[in-house]
């Protein structure tokens, strides 16, 4: 066991917690006399200042750190804008936002993610290809390579086609590879006849190849059958991909337009 504690302060006015923090020996009193001006500062010398003396309690001991960052922000998620606390502390990318209770999160609520893919058809990529043999793609630098791969098997992408609107939705089945090591149906996918062979341009560079990510479409349309509502708000974005987490009306829309329901796909 580690020598650090949780400490949090009180306020005995009307015994609202303030402040947590972590620490060992006499951290826990270093606020007290805490010349700065902040928040939680300005709250102890208005307690000061009636008479009285915040209440100051440990509530876990014998931590390590690690464990003790753990629960000190733990403690900060719960109480969240209630507290003086200035930071957001350590491992915040390990707990949803706040004020996100009110839908499913991916990767809380369930394990995969909902993505906006932008196919960005054009010299080295085409929709047609994507539908027809299964993949979407995006590459010829280092920054759109690494976007796709982020996206993980069995993650859903909404795609968009520019100009026209969103074309499909589809499950991930293989994470993104080099063009030039994707099969399809065990026969190379630059061995098939497709609309676009440019997406075969730089496929012995893996810096800015072009990178191959299999779908399995639950619904796609053709282009000229595009879901779009001009002037709705509806999310696009210039990124190969991004998280729909934030854009419920979108996702409302496509779940409309597509006839799928994402919360029991991602299940």
């Amino acid at each position: 066991m580690g020598n650090y504690y949780v400490y949090v302060y009180i306020d005995p006015r009307n015994f609202e917690e303030f402040y947590y923090g972590k620490g060992k020996g006499s951290r826990k009193y270093a606020h007290v006399n805490d010349d700065s001006d902040s928040e939680k500062t300005r709250r102890i010398k208005a307690i000061r200042k009636e008479g009285l003396e915040p209440i100051i309690r440990v509530i876990a001991r014998n931590l390590s750190e690690h464990d003790a960052l753990l629960v000190e922000k733990t403690l900060l998620w719960k109480l969240g804008k209630q507290l003086t606390n200035v930071s957001s502390g350590h491992y915040a990318d390990k707990f949803r936002p706040h004020d996100s209770l009110h839908k499913y999160l991916s990767g809380f609520d369930f394990q995969n993610g909902l993505y906006y893919y932008n196919v960005g058809e054009g010299f080295h990529r085409n929709w047609d290809d994507y539908v027809e043999y299964g993949f979407i793609s995006a590459g010829q630098a280092p920054r759109f390579r690494d976007a796709i791969q982020g996206l993980q098997v069995g993650d859903f992408v909404a795609a968009y086609l520019k100009g026209h609107g969103f074309v499909g939705v589809g499950q991930v089945t293989q994470s993104a590879k080099p063009v030039r090591d994707v099969l399809v149906g065990n026969i190379p996918l630059l061995q098939k006849e497709l609309v676009c062979p440019n997406i075969a341009e730089n496929s012995n560079d893996l810096d800015n190849s072009e990178y191959v990510a299999l779908v399995d479409w639950v619904r796609a349309v053709p282009r000229s059958n595009a879901k779009w509502k001009p002037k709705s708000g509806l999310f696009t974005s210039q990124l190969v991909r991004a998280s729909l987490d934030g854009q419920p009306q979108t996702v409302k829309y496509l779940e409309q337009e597509f006839d799928v329901d994402f919360s029991e796909l991602l299940q």
